[in-house]
């Protein structure tokens, strides 16, 4: 299923003593691009997530958030930094000494200052973290999923939609192009029966004169191309498969066949069809940015 590039997703949920919440967002970027956050000392996540998220997603810069909280009892240890604690015994009995304060210095005081104690956790499982950390990721993940692949069948639709037009226009120019060729034969024909009143006209060279504007304003060969470049485009739409990248190719190839249109059509009922073809492809270049 076509997916979009811009997704959310959101999962929480309580793993072996483990309060565990995890958001990941993505917006459009050209290729596949990861950052995550995750609680202090957990760091080592982040290339597990980054492997995890990037072996189903293909492109979007993807923005991954990890908490992770111990609700059980863990066994620690606190350490007292002693020559921090006696700085600041020194300084606060230099000012009581100095400003003739009350001298009120307890343990309790001296406590605020909690830079002067470190804790030290028991080293964790860092496997048992991820296969915790890796069920909520994955719930979010589908989530996620799930978010881009609605926006993605929005934009699939919206793209088809265009496609029918521009094939309607295609089918148009089509049938004016033939018509055009008569027409200036007409023209030409009527500006030698002026110009040559009383003489009589080549028709072999007013044959070969429509024969080389006809040669000249045909577009019959990019109309076809055109035509197989939407086909093309179907079929990748149908395929299901990240195919951003190849689109974008693919609208170049269809944007340069409606410049050669509109550079070889001498006819203004062609130069707007083509005006508005452009328009419909620029709109579909627009809409396919946002596809993986």
């Amino acid at each position: 299923m076509i997916r979009s590039m811009t997704g959310y997703g959101r999962a929480e949920a309580t793993v072996d003593g483990r309060g565990i919440t995890v958001e990941i967002k993505s917006v459009n970027h050209r290729y596949f691009e990861f950052t995550s956050r995750t609680s202090r000392g957990y760091s080592f996540l982040d290339e597990k997530l980054k492997a995890y998220v990037q072996s189903r997603v293909f492109r979007g810069k993807v923005d991954v958030f990890v908490s992770v909280e111990t609700l059980e009892d863990v066994a620690a240890e606190v350490h007292v930094n002693h020559s921090l604690a006696a700085g600041y015994v020194n300084a606060l009995r230099e000012l009581q000494e100095r400003y003739a304060l009350r001298d009120d210095i307890t343990v309790c005081s001296v406590a605020r200052y909690g830079d002067i104690f470190s804790v030290h956790k028991t080293s964790e499982d860092e496997d048992a973290v991820w296969q915790a950390v890796q069920t909520v990721v994955q719930a979010a993940l589908e989530r996620f999923i799930a978010m881009r692949e609605t926006e993605g069948a929005r934009l699939k639709e919206d793209v088809e939609l265009r496609a029918q037009r521009i094939l309607s226009i295609v089918s148009k120019i089509e049938e004016r192009s033939p018509q055009t060729v008569a027409e200036y034969q007409e023209k030409l024909q009527a500006k030698l029966n002026e110009m040559l009143v009383d003489a009589k006209i080549d028709e072999q060279r007013l044959l070969t004169e429509a024969a080389i504007f006809a040669d000249k304003v045909a577009v019959a060969e990019e109309t076809v191309r055109l035509r197989s470049h939407f086909q093309q485009m179907q079929e990748m739409l149908d395929s299901g498969e990240p195919i951003g990248r190849k689109l974008d190719f693919i609208v170049q190839e269809m944007n340069r066949e409606a410049n050669t249109i509109g550079s070889k059509a001498l006819d203004a009922d062609i130069a707007h069809m083509v005006v508005d073809i452009k328009a419909e492809i620029e709109k579909i270049r627009e809409q396919i940015q946002n596809i993986e």
